[in-house]
């Protein structure tokens, strides 16, 4: 990494994949074989796609994680240079790059399939004393490594944000140590049975719990208050990569120093708009998108 600093507005670390879409009608059955309407292939990966969507937000991203020394790799890391994200902390190696299979339904509901290598970054594989970021978001993926940027004396102060997609041993270990614990529902329930319950249990393990829900909004803590958000009016095509929206641009919020209220309506206005169309990446909306959303939504 250079000597000289690395200014950021957020960094995320953890993980990169590249993603081939398939628009169909209908999940296949045993032994059926169906057509896809739509093909799309991109980046993708809940901290890389978050990099992304801070800097469609105007703010300064930057990504730290692994991708292979393969063509899929190759194409992510050169999308990921296109939309001017900072990938200075990008490990390369001999491991294949994740991949994900995603099928997608008209009424915009998804199914994966995930391959993923034994991957893990040693927790001292890359220096970030030279990094210098005002927010950071973490996804679970890369928790030792992750541990080692919490740590970094330089990010002592830093707010960090945790986006829990699911209860797996990153999230774990990672979900104590964040400031803000950004959880989807399925993690909730996961870690506590109800929504209800893992919103109190959590609020004991992090300053700041939002449990999103999707079409039905989001429930949050902090400290001493509680409240809920209906979800923005979108129609939705695709939800793939709406919680990894939802981060990104919570994550570039946080920042820019917005207002709680707001900050929720500016993450949940990404989210919503990521649904409007097939894929994640593709999906990512801009600056103006988000505002011009915010702008029209009468809650």
């Amino acid at each position: 990494m250079s000597a000289s600093p690395v200014q950021l507005d957020v960094l995320c670390i953890g993980h990169a994949s590249y993603d081939l879409v398939f628009s169909v009608n209908s999940h296949p059955g045993p032994d059926e074989k169906t057509v896809a309407d739509k093909l799309l292939g991109c980046g993708g990966g809940p901290a890389a796609n978050a990099a992304v969507m801070v800097s469609r937000l105007g703010c300064k991203a930057g990504f730290a994680g692994y991708l292979g020394n393969d063509s899929f790799g190759t194409s992510h890391l050169q999308e990921l240079q296109h939309y001017n994200v900072d990938t200075r902390l990008v490990v390369r190696g001999p491991a294949a790059t994740p991949l994900s299979t995603v099928l997608v339904k008209p009424d915009g509901k998804r199914s994966l399939i995930n391959y993923k290598e034994v991957i893990a970054l040693s927790p001292d594989c890359l220096d970030f004393t030279q990094v210098q970021a005002k927010v950071i978001l973490c996804d679970g993926h890369e928790g030792p490594l992750s541990l080692t940027l919490l740590n970094s004396p330089a990010q002592q102060n830093t707010p960090s944000v945790l986006d829990a997609g699911s209860l797996h041993e990153g999230t774990r270990l990672l979900m104590e140590r964040v400031d803000y614990l950004v959880c989807s529902e399925k993690f909730a329930c996961q870690y506590s049975g109800t929504v209800d319950l893992a919103l109190t249990e959590l609020a004991a393990l992090s300053p700041v719990v939002v449990i999103t829900l999707g079409e039905h909004g989001l429930i949050w803590r902090r400290g001493t208050e509680q409240g809920k958000l209906a979800a923005p009016p979108v129609t939705a095509v695709d939800s793939t990569g709406a919680g990894d929206a939802f981060h990104g641009a919570f994550a570039a919020g946080l920042a820019a120093e917005l207002a709680w209220p707001e900050l929720l309506r500016y993450a949940s206005a990404a989210g919503g708009l990521c649904c409007q169309q097939l894929g994640a990446r593709t999906g990512l909306p801009d600056q103006t998108q988000v505002l011009n959303l915010l702008r029209q939504w009468v809650l």
